[in-house]
């Protein structure tokens, strides 16, 4: 029997990729609540099509698409709040941070997204903690950023934070992001060790320094319009398929973090942890532009963002 109603949901990476996976559980899970009413069409990866992957944005936002999932991070210019989540070096644990994004702060972000653009945030999958990777030498000190070109996200906190350590911002959409690896365009990128692998980053780059730097979030976006005008049996059955996947892809996400940590070491890639004395001097080194940062944001905000992290709140002046 053909579904009567049909979601279109974007993604930009390939078959094993926790993102991949999450959109597939997305799709199983309101397969059996809706008895195959709806149709879940999964485009798992638009660059194979010709697009960017930050095109999903735009494609879903003017309806081309009714979901996408995307770094929170690209969103931040638009929304401030979601800077909450780009504090360099001052990230909470993912229960920590999950525990923020499921209770009452992820739905003032949410409301924060509806109010500024036009999508709506359904789920909060995990986007893997951050590390920077090189060719030749790790990055254990400030000093060691200097004068390298680094290949980051689209969010001017991030290149601002990153100038601060004395790198050279770049934006490269993940598109072609290996290809720039691998000519040698960039002399370092950061991202977490599922993409630094499943990219064949560490062909090129074979030290990973393991900063940890960012717990990046993944939003399920839905196009709001396209949302509000479905019935609410099928809104409620696409709300409550999210919350199953946010749980098989975090999940799934913590398991990749074990693989790639195995697979890199098997191909001979230098995974170097940093002490702590090392991580003060990069928090030490950003604190002027991390405060910059926090000035931005509501205190009530910062107040549960550090509780989650087990920090003092920072003076805002």
């Amino acid at each position: 029997m053909k579904a009567a109603f049909r979601i279109r949901f974007g993604g930009y990476q390939g078959p094993e990729s926790v993102h991949t996976r999450g959109m597939e559980a997305f799709a199983a899970a309101l397969d059996d609540l809706t008895g195959g009413e709806v149709q879940v069409e999964l485009q798992r990866n638009v660059t194979e099509q010709g697009h960017k992957a930050a095109d999903l944005l735009d494609l879903t936002e003017r309806g081309k698409l009714d979901a996408c999932y995307f770094s929170s991070s690209y969103l931040a210019g638009r929304v401030p709040s979601l800077s909450l989540f780009d504090q360099h070096f001052a990230v909470p644990d993912r229960a920590g941070a999950f525990a923020l994004l499921d209770g009452a702060l992820g739905a003032r972000l949410g409301a924060d997204v509806a109010e500024r653009t036009g999508f709506s945030v359904l789920g909060v999958w995990d986007n893997g903690l951050r590390h920077i990777s090189t060719a030749a030498r790790p990055v254990r000190r400030p000093v060691d950023c200097a004068g390298l070109s680094l290949r980051t996200l689209a969010n001017e906190d991030h290149q601002r934070l990153f100038r601060a350590l004395g790198f050279v911002p770049r934006v490269i959409d993940v598109k072609d992001l290996a290809g720039a690896v691998a000519r040698g365009e960039i002399d370092a990128q950061e991202n977490p060790l599922t993409n630094i692998f499943r990219f064949g980053l560490h062909e090129t780059h074979r030290c990973v320094t393991m900063t940890g730097h960012l717990l990046g979030i993944a939003l399920v976006l839905f196009n709001r319009a396209a949302l509000s005008g479905w019935p609410a049996e099928i809104r409620q059955a696409v709300a409550q398929a999210v919350r199953e996947s946010e749980r098989v892809q975090r999940a799934l996400a913590l398991e990749e973090d074990e693989v790639c940590t195995s697979e890199l070491q098997r191909a001979g890639v230098v995974l170097v942890p940093l002490s702590d004395a090392e991580r003060d001097k990069f928090r030490d080194a950003l604190a002027p532009e991390l405060s910059r940062s926090r000035a931005r944001l509501a205190p009530d905000l910062l107040d549960l963002f550090d509780t989650a992290r087990g920090a003092q709140p920072e003076p805002l002046s």
